[in-house]
């Protein structure tokens, strides 16, 4: 069964589409990296995911949950760090946990117990009683995600997480979220317009204009994402920055599973490429 499955969605604010017949799936354990520039549809995506708005076209699948028909169910499966930060900067980190866990109705003595093991996997145990304003980025993204595991969801569903972190924390935390996945099996949808964020062995889903241009391995794009990147986006995606310079994936040399599946693209313009 896959963590997530998108089937045909298509999403349109008045007469603007947003989303044209987008597909694509992932297993559990998997970290997968939602990238496009400016208007691509990432943010109408991830209101889908989150059901902040309401599906027009096609469904979402969340643990073989459909959030169409059955929200309670599927919604119970997924964690959310949103790219605004929601905590409350002068509330302890204790403080801002127990009150997530107490508004998904958890009982005190379970909820306790989950803080205690999420801080414990976020290395945070020592900043417990320390207030959120205290904290830097970092750590604070760190309790953003022990708050989305609280109740134990299997997909977290990450969005621009590292945006205003310095370089070294960004890095950090994608080291962290990654080992989650490897560790706990935790399925990952990363959002994020940073080319520097994305593994070569990372699942890839690349959107254009509210149509998806690739989809599979980012290894599999080539050595330059940046390059490839800007084939499949166009010049405007160039011209607006997000490709300043051609940044490679960062590689997994050292762990060659020998997997040969390419990565589907579809240039904008051009149509479907082999």
């Amino acid at each position: 069964m896959n963590a997530l499955e998108v089937s045909g969605i298509g999403f349109a604010y008045g007469a603007r589409q947003a989303l044209s017949d987008l597909a694509f799936e992932l297993a559990p354990g998997r970290f997968g990296a939602l990238l496009g520039p400016n208007g691509a549809g990432k943010s109408t995506l991830i209101a889908l995911l989150t059901r902040l708005y309401d599906l027009q076209q096609g469904d979402i699948r969340i643990f073989g949950h459909s959030l169409r028909d059955e929200p309670r169910q599927a919604l119970r499966q997924l964690g959310v760090v949103f790219q605004q930060s929601t905590l409350d900067l002068d509330l302890s980190v204790q403080q801002n946990l127990a009150y997530h866990a107490s508004l998904h109705g958890m009982p005190r003595r379970e909820a306790q117990a989950r803080i205690d093991e999420e801080l414990l996997r976020q290395d945070l145990a020592e900043r417990r009683h320390d207030k959120v304003r205290t904290l830097n980025g970092g750590h604070r993204r760190r309790v953003e995600i022990a708050r989305a595991l609280l109740h134990q969801p299997r997909l977290l569903l990450l969005d621009e997480a590292s945006a205003g972190l310095d370089p070294a924390s960004r890095l950090a935390l994608g080291r962290h979220v990654r080992n989650l996945c490897r560790e706990q099996g935790l399925c990952v949808l990363w959002t994020t317009h940073l080319l520097d964020e994305i593994e070569s062995s990372d699942d890839l889903l690349i959107l254009h204009r509210g149509e998806r241009v690739a989809w599979g391995k980012a290894g599999q794009l080539g050595d330059d994402l940046a390059i490839s990147f800007a084939r499949l986006t166009g010049d405007e995606a160039l011209g607006r920055g997000h490709v300043r310079e051609a940044i490679r994936p960062k590689r997994d040399d050292d762990k060659g599973n020998g997997e040969t599946a390419a990565v589907r693209t579809t240039h904008p313009t051009r149509g479907v490429r082999p």
